[in-house]
């Protein structure tokens, strides 16, 4: 979907004297389009849904419950990249294992962008949930060069309103993302004998230690007990907290 500013430089070419198909090459915009595009030059959809992400006044979202549930997948697995056409695309890598998180995504996605189509693309053993948008780095300002784990990730003061209203929500994100729920055992020795014990665990694993204190300090907030076993792993164990994990987000399906 391309922006009218696109559409019109796109037609100064071709009334230059270019060819439809020189004109395609330049730009990477579809022959097929160009010429519609000689025809009828406004967008054949109804007027865009403002961003409230870019909005002066930043009103709360009557979607931003599906946003902080996006804003944790976008975390975890998702990346933004710009286009050709000057929109970006925002793509969110989900396992083919887990059919439930696939449908979960694009229905977040097309609740916070609602006028952007959602394609999947597949890859080998997962697919890439994608939508187009120029209003992507608007809604996730996380957005830039290189990867995440590499650069400074910060929740801007908007986005952590809606983090505090919808913790759980993001919290889901991220586990749907980059977090499992396991059953981990041990064996104790009762009267000589060794018997094994099993307990459900969730685990979280990240390399950017930003992206783990938004976590660690989400799960502060909603009153849930985690440790850090190691650098990039953050583990959830006890039976309370593991009760009020299951209780909002559950395994992934």
């Amino acid at each position: 979907m391309y922006d009218t500013e696109t559409r019109h430089r796109a037609l100064a070419l071709v009334n230059q004297g270019r060819s439809l198909n020189s004109v395609s090459k330049e730009t990477g915009i579809s022959r097929y389009a160009i010429r519609s595009w000689q025809t009828r030059i406004e967008p054949a959809y109804p007027a865009a849904v403002p961003c409230w992400g870019c909005a002066t006044d930043q009103q709360p979202p009557r979607t931003s419950a599906a946003y902080a549930y996006l804003l944790g997948l976008y975390l975890g697995d998702g990346c933004i990249s710009k286009q050709k056409s000057g929109t970006y695309a925002l793509r969110i890598a989900c396992a083919d294992a887990w059919p439930g998180l696939i449908v979960a995504c694009q229905e977040a996605i097309r609740a916070v962008r609602p006028e952007n189509r959602v394609c999947i693309v597949q890859k080998q053993g997962c697919v890439m949930v994608t939508s187009t948008s120029k209003h992507w780095p608007c809604l996730f300002p996380q957005h830039g060069p290189g990867k995440k784990h590499e650069r400074t990730i910060a929740l801007e003061s908007w986005q952590q309103r809606l983090v505090d209203a919808h913790p759980w929500e993001l919290l889901r994100g991220l586990i749907h993302s980059d977090g499992c729920r396991v059953t981990n055992w041990t064996s104790r020795l009762i009267n000589g004998v060794p018997k094994r014990y099993e307990y459900p665990r969730y685990f979280f694993t990240n390399k950017s230690a930003d992206i783990r204190q938004i976590y660690t300090d989400t799960l502060d907030a909603v009153g849930v007990e985690w440790k850090q076993p190691n650098a990039f792993n953050i583990s959830v164990a006890r039976k309370a907290s593991v009760a009020l994990m299951d209780a909002h987000i559950g395994p992934k399906h």
